[in-house]
This record gives C-alpha cells, sequence and structure tokens, in this order.
C-alpha cells in the first residue's frame, strides 16, 4: 500500500514525534494575543497588559529569517520591565499607527530602537505610578523588573495594576531604565515553529472557500498578450476561470506585470491549466534586451568622460602627470533575489474592503498598491504580515498580492496567487547590471595622487521614472560619495544607462558593485606598488577621522538617514574592523594560506572580511574559510548579528561564484536552482568565524552591511593564489538550461 503524504504533512509528523525537541529549544511558552477590552492596559499601539497578566508585544516589522522578532519585542520588554520569555509576539498588520514598516535598508532595529524604548519606559513609568499610588509610596523607590513592580519584598504584577494604569495620563517625558537583556545572548522565538512545521508562511494561509491561480506573464518587461486561446486550459479538471491581466504600462512602479491568470480549485490545476494555455505574446520595445549587447553599452559608457558627481581638486590633470597610471574595468551583471520562498498572497474581496495576507516587507505600500489598482479607499485594505521565506528586496514590491486582489474581485471568492521558483527568477525585479572603470595615478613613490571613478547602470529610479538614466545621489552614497580616500584628486563620473527591465532593492544595493570595484582596485594597486594589500587598503582610506562634505566633494553626503552629529561615517571604525578581521585571519602568518581583505561602511555599520581560497579539482575556486569583523554599533540579539553575516557571506557568494541572470530577445534567460545556482554545501568554507566590534555607538544595520565585502575578498584571495584577477562576475560560467 502506497500513503500519499504531503511535505508539508511529513514535517508536522516529525514534529509531533519531536515535541521534546521543541520544547528545549523554547525556554517558555508564550500566550497568546491580547483582545482589546476595559481590562487592557494599552498606552501605544505596541504595548498591551491583561488583566490576567498576559504582556502581548507587537513587532511591526517582518520576519524573514533575520530574527527581528526576536530583537525589537526584546528591545521593548527589556525596557518595560518583562521577562522577555514571557510575553506573546504579535505580528502587526499594516498600519500608520506602527509608523515606518518598511523592513529594508537595515533600518528595522536602528530606525526604531530610541523611539520603541520611550514607548516602553513610558509604559513602565505609568505601571510604577499605579503601584505607588496603591501602596502610597514614593515612585523613586519603585522598580520594575520580571513583569512586576517591587517594593522590597512585595511586589505587583503587571496584570494586578492594568486597570489602574490605564485610567492614568500618559506621561510626556520619562527616564529610560538600565537594560538586562538586551546585549545577551536570546533564543530565536520562531525557530521551535519552524521545525516542527507550525510557522505560517503565505502558502499556508486557508481561507474557506478559497482558489489558487497562477499566472502566465509576458516574457519581456511591458509585453502583452496578442492572442489568447483558453479552450484547453478550461478543459483541465478543477481549472474554474482564465482571466486575462491589465496590461503593464511604464513607469513601472509597484504595478503588477500583467499576463493571463488561470484561477483553479488546488496549485495542480492552475499550473495544469496554465500549461495549457496557448498564448501569443505582442512582446514590445524591450524584445531587443540581450545581456552581452548591453555589455558593451555600459563599458562604452565608462570608457568615456560623463557627468562629474564628486570633484576633489583636478583628477584629470594629477592622472596626466602621475609617473604611473594603473586602470580597471569591472562588471556584475544583474542578479535575483531567489528566496526559498517564492512570492504568494490570498486575497478576499467584499464590497470595498480588501483583506490580504502576504510575505511582504512593505505592507502600507502594499495596501496602497492594491487601493489604487482596485479603486478603493486604502483604509478599506487590510494587509496582513506572514512570515517570510527570505525577502531580501523583492517582497518590498506588491505586484504578486496585486494580482490576488483583481483575481478575488474577479472570481467573487478569496483566491490565493501562487509564484513558482520560475516565475519568481523570470518576473522579478533584479539588481542591475553594472560596468564601472577606475584609474589611479601613482607618483615616484608609488603614493596615489589621483582617483578616477566612472560608473554606469540602470537605476532603481527608473522603476518609477522612464527618464532616469544616471545612478542616483541615493545609489551613490553606497560606497562612492561616502568612500573615505586620502587622495589629494579624486573625480567621479556617471554615464548613461537605460533601463529594460524592473530594476529593484537586493540585499546591499549598490553597495554590491561599487565594494567589488573599489576593494579589487585597491588590491590591485597593493601589488602594483609591492605593497601589502591590507596596508595599502588602509593607506588608501587614510587616518582615522570622521568625514565631512567638504573634503568628500560630493553633492549630498548621508549615513543612511542617521545624522551625522549623532552617528558620523567614521573611518577609525573601519580601521577597527580590518585590524580584527586581518587579526583572526592570521594574516602575518599567511605560511602559503591564499588571502584576500576587504572592507566597507554601509548601512551605519562597518564590516571587514578576509576570505582564504585553494583551486578545486577542476581548477575553480575553492572557498575554505572566512573571518569577519563587524562593527554594528550596539546589538540587542549578538547571536542574530552573528547569524546575519554567516547567511551574508553564503549570499555573497552565491552571486560572486555563480549568479548572474542573462537576458536573450528581451527574457531572461535561467529559470530555477539549477541555472541560476547558490553555493552548495560542499563549496561552502568549512568554517566562517565572525566576532563583533564593540564601539558603544547606537545600532547599525545587521542584515546587508556584510555583504558587500565578500566578492572583493574572494577575489583578491583568487589573486593571491593565482596571480589571475577577476574584474567580472561570476567567477564561474552560467549553466545553460
Amino acid at each position: 500500500m502506497t500513503i500519499v503524504v504531503s511535505r508539508r504533512a511529513f514535517v508536522l509528523g516529525i514534529g509531533a514525534a519531536s515535541a521534546g525537541l521543541a520544547l528545549g529549544m523554547e525556554r517558555r511558552a508564550a500566550a497568546g494575543p491580547v483582545k482589546p477590552s476595559a481590562r487592557v492596559f494599552a498606552p501605544d499601539p505596541f504595548i498591551q497588559i491583561g488583566a490576567d497578566g498576559t504582556i502581548s508585544i507587537v513587532c511591526h516589522r517582518s520576519e524573514m529569517g533575520q530574527g527581528i522578532r526576536s530583537s525589537l519585542p526584546v528591545l521593548i520588554a527589556d525596557e518595560l520591565g518583562a521577562d522577555p520569555d514571557a510575553i506573546a509576539i504579535v505580528q502587526g498588520d499594516g498600519d500608520a499607527r506602527y509608523g515606518d514598516q518598511d523592513t529594508d535598508g537595515s533600518a528595522s532595529v536602528r530606525g526604531s530602537y530610541e523611539h520603541l524604548r520611550q514607548l516602553a519606559a513610558t509604559a513602565r513609568t505609568m505601571l510604577i505610578t499605579a503601584a505607588a499610588r496603591r501602596w502610597h509610596v514614593p515612585e523613586a523607590r519603585l522598580v520594575a523588573r520580571d513583569g512586576a513592580v517591587w517594593d522590597g519584598k512585595r511586589e505587583l504584577t503587571f496584570g494586578e495594576l492594568a486597570e489602574a494604569a490605564a485610567t492614568l495620563p500618559v506621561p510626556t517625558k520619562v527616564k529610560l531604565g538600565t537594560l538586562r537583556y538586551v546585549g545577551k545572548e536570546l533564543p530565536a522565538r520562531d525557530a521551535p515553529d519552524q521545525v516542527v512545521g507550525r510557522a505560517v508562511y503565505a502558502a499556508d494561509v486557508r481561507l474557506p472557500d478559497m482558489l489558487v491561480a497562477v499566472v502566465a506573464r509576458p516574457p519581456v518587461l511591458f509585453g502583452k498578450p496578442a492572442k489568447v486561446d483558453a479552450k484547453r486550459a478550461l478543459a483541465v479538471p478543477g481549472v474554474k476561470q482564465v482571466v486575462e491581466l491589465p496590461a503593464l504600462a511604464p513607469p513601472v512602479k509597484y504595478q503588477a506585470l500583467g499576463g493571463v491568470a488561470v484561477i483553479g480549485e488546488h496549485t495542480w490545476a492552475a499550473l495544469r491549466g496554465r500549461a495549457a494555455l496557448a498564448i501569443t505574446w505582442d512582446d514590445g520595445e524591450n524584445a531587443s534586451y540581450d545581456s552581452r549587447a548591453y555589455r558593451d553599452q555600459l563599458l562604452a559608457a565608462v570608457r568615456a568622460p560623463g557627468d562629474v558627481v564628486r570633484s576633489v581638486g583636478d583628477a584629470e590633470a594629477a592622472l596626466a602627470a602621475a609617473a604611473r597610471k594603473v586602470e580597471a574595468e569591472y562588471i556584475v551583471p544583474h542578479l535575483a533575489h531567489a528566496p526559498m520562498e517564492p512570492p504568494a498572497a490570498i486575497a478576499r474581496v467584499d464590497g470595498n474592503r480588501v483583506e490580504v495576507w502576504a510575505c511582504t516587507q512593505s505592507p502600507q505600500d502594499m495596501a496602497e498598491a492594491i487601493a489604487d489598482a482596485l479603486g478603493v479607499a486604502k483604509h478599506d485594505v487590510t494587509v496582513h504580515v506572514t512570515l517570510l521565506g527570505g525577502g531580501f528586496g523583492r517582497k518590498s514590491f506588491p505586484d504578486f498580492a496585486i494580482e490576488a486582489a483583481r483575481l478575488a474581485k474577479q472570481a467573487g471568492v478569496p483566491v490565493r496567487v501562487q509564484w513558482t521558483r520560475e516565475d519568481d527568477l523570470r518576473h522579478s525585479t533584479y539588481h542591475t547590471h553594472s560596468a564601472q572603470a577606475l584609474a589611479a595615478g601613482l607618483d615616484a613613490a608609488g603614493e596615489v595622487v589621483a582617483w578616477r571613478h566612472r560608473i554606469a547602470y540602470p537605476s532603481i529610479s527608473s522603476t518609477f521614472d522612464v527618464t532616469k538614466d544616471h545612478p542616483s545621489n541615493g545609489e551613490l552614497s553606497q560606497g562612492v560619495f561616502d568612500l573615505p580616500l586620502a587622495v589629494p584628486a579624486v573625480s567621479v563620473q556617471t554615464g548613461a544607462a537605460k533601463a529594460h527591465t524592473r530594476i529593484g532593492w537586493l540585499r546591499s544595493v549598490c553597495n554590491i558593485q561599487q565594494a567589488f570595484a573599489v576593494q579589487s582596485f585597491i588590491d590591485e594597486l597593493a601589488h602594483a606598488t609591492n605593497r601589502d594589500p591590507r596596508d595599502m587598503l588602509v593607506r588608501v582610506l587614510g587616518p582615522a577621522r570622521v568625514l565631512d562634505q567638504a573634503t568628500q566633494g560630493t553633492p549630498v553626503l548621508s549615513n543612511y538617514g542617521e545624522p551625522l552629529d549623532r552617528n558620523p561615517i567614521d573611518v577609525g571604525r573601519l580601521h577597527a574592523v580590518i585590524e580584527k578581521a586581518t587579526a583572526m585571519a592570521g594574516w602575518d602568518k599567511r605560511e602559503g594560506r591564499a588571502l584576500g581583505v576587504a572592507a566597507h561602511h554601509s548601512f551605519v555599520s562597518y564590516v571587514a572580511v578576509v576570505a582564504h581560497v585553494s583551486k578545486g579539482a577542476r581548477g575553480e575556486p575553492r572557498l575554505e574559510e572566512a573571518w569577519i569583523a563587524a562593527d554594528v554599533g550596539t546589538a540587542i540579539n549578538p547571536e542574530r548579528v552573528r547569524y546575519q553575516m554567516e547567511g551574508a557571506f553564503v549570499f555573497a557568494a552565491s552571486n560572486a561564484l555563480h549568479g548572474a541572470i542573462t537576458y536573450e530577445r528581451g527574457a531572461v534567460v535561467q529559470s530555477n536552482y539549477r541555472d541560476y545556482r547558490m553555493l552548495r554545501m560542499p563549496e561552502a568554507p568549512r568554517a566562517i568565524h565572525v566576532e563583533l566590534v564593540r564601539s558603544g555607538m547606537p545600532p547599525g544595520g545587521a542584515g546587508e552591511p556584510g555583504v558587500p565585502p565578500v566578492a572583493p575578498a574572494i577575489a583578491n584571495a583568487w589573486f593571491a593564489l593565482t596571480g589571475t584577477r577577476v574584474r567580472e562576475l561570476p567567477f564561474l560560467p552560467t549553466p545553460r538550461g
């Protein structure tokens, strides 16, 4: 007898058999969320304390593997005076009450840290006031700890104080407390459910009468169906409807891509129905887009003078007068996010009311985009945020949820739109295709006296405005405007590059290509001058100092939105991580090991990477070991930060060795992990060592800053081993089909 069991059911079965393991991982089970009532103390949208003692704390950012649900609620609980293990974590829906909910830019902690502490301190103060009035004692002698207010040997739990605290006025000024848990090793709150299969991702949501849809999207951006024959699709058992979706018109913005949807009773019916569709496509003007030809266009753009966007001294004159000139060109192709979980969204439409469940990084933007697409008010759209199986920027775009909302309205019942891996790789928002040309002038002593950096790539701005064909100031602030250089003459120039596909955000964004070029080029300068690469890196970056507008010669100087007086761009912090990473790796005692180093500032954090490579059996690069030093300022949960750095190395190494999205006749060639490779287990380093450099500064980012230095560190190590420069990614040829 054969028993057919789904993968999820299989995991759930294992989970039932291994409950002891789950209990061992979860130190204390949290109660469910509190329902608002007269017996609930809710001084702000993030905190609810019930009279029964249940403490619910909202996580307003999306959990996509980075551990934010194990960080932000802990911060609130710690400042409140609650035991983080005893709280219930409630995932926040898209709601303006929570402020900024975009889970991007590595800003979830650094953008919320002070504000959430203030909110929690306010709630704690009100609870202490309620206890002081109950006991008729001064507030100064009371402390909040472990979910209770204490006065020597007696205590009142938060639950016992909830009703009284709810009647008090909200104070306008409060003092922050001493944090007991922040900075300690803390458990991953979602791990037990993930281990046993209880974690709910978008595709796990089930609603009564729900149907499932998949979409045949135009292979070329702005294409549309010229002719559709749905007879065979409608004949597939379980197929209910075939619906042509509105065609996409420029600019892309947050719109859905159009195409033809097949709605079925279940996913298999919808997939079979889509396969049976007969569609003739009108590909439009982007049908000529070809990656190989476009590469040549980008190189032509950086081989000619461009628009000057950063200028210190007269770089052209200094180059002309230099004793020696070193030049190199660097190319990075389109990259895809390729998260383990493809996009999925479920929508239910009732008149003007729309309710959506989605794996989104930006629920408020999703609600607004759905409202625009359906012609309803934004306040009539509710977006419930599920767990995300990876995001990396792709799930900041709401196109898949717009599809679900349109189809649910058409079908009159809830509809889940499910993207496949192939859908996601061929119809994603892609990291830009770039070319860069660097030139340095050296004097007779080998000192760098001139630096010219030419850059061309389609801007993310082009997705929202078709006239944008140069990198934006925001993109150039990621490793170009904020690049410290101890060079008297600097020129940065940009060339035009028209977009032919959707350009979007990918983990660490333009830091990827800009760090690859700059950090590789500094290593080239080291070998051109017979200097140690680490010493040359520190020499080019210059002495420890704080950057300012005048000496950088840029139109803007930004530290990812942070006030420069509170969190300046500090070259000393960059020096510190370089020193730490190279010390960890035993840089001065290489003893035949091929090591490469790179360092980069991004998202208010500073990261240095040393990579050790060898040559594999087929002559390919083999990653032996890696050392990462990171200064992310104050870390709520250091364990999560270390994991982020390890994950960033694997993510970036996958891109460096294998990552390339290519186009032929306007369409993406790659379709799945077989031809858009991820790093396999045998390819991963045997160890990735991570140490956090504690600077005492405010929180910086953690999810993205580990990515930029990885590719150049590997490339520099490869040169140390082989004498061969890698100036174009990926290292290894892309499989075809």
